[in-house]
């Protein structure tokens, strides 16, 4: 946040708790300082790489544990590559908004669930439970 809109907030009276968080979050924006055009190609490579993991894991789909964690990499690729559209904030604020809280909740859920599943339990059927439902949440 610039010293000009501190200002007027500090003039208009704003709220302490609100200027906290919004300089909390703020501060987060100048770490990433991509032209335009960067940006665009960020995206594109990290939603062909995760598009590229998804496609790819249904040719091990004989094999769940392996399905489940390239296809939870690659959808996770392919969600956070909005970010470099959008920005991390904005992206973040988008998805824990009151309507997509609970879609929100599920995905990241089912996500963690189908990589635990897969990797420490080793167990197929909960996997590919977690990779359905962690489906159903995104649409």
């Amino acid at each position: 946040m610039d010293a000009l809109t501190r200002l007027h907030r500090s003039l208009a009276g704003g709220d302490d708790e609100e200027l906290q968080e919004e300089s909390i979050l703020g501060d987060t924006e100048d770490l990433c300082s991509l032209s335009p055009l960067q940006r665009i190609y960020a995206f594109a490579a990290c939603l062909v790489a995760g598009l590229a993991l998804m496609i790819l894991s249904f040719i091990v789909f004989a094999r769940p544990i392996k399905f489940a964690v390239m296809f939870t990499f690659g959808n996770m690729l392919a969600v956070g590559s909005t970010a470099f559209v959008m920005g991390p904030q904005k992206q973040l604020r988008m998805m824990f908004d009151p309507v997509r809280l609970y879609a929100t909740a599920i995905y990241v859920g089912c996500v963690v669930l189908a990589l635990i599943f897969a990797l420490w339990l080793h167990d197929k059927l909960l996997t590919l439970i977690a990779v359905i439902c962690e489906i159903c949440a995104l649409f």
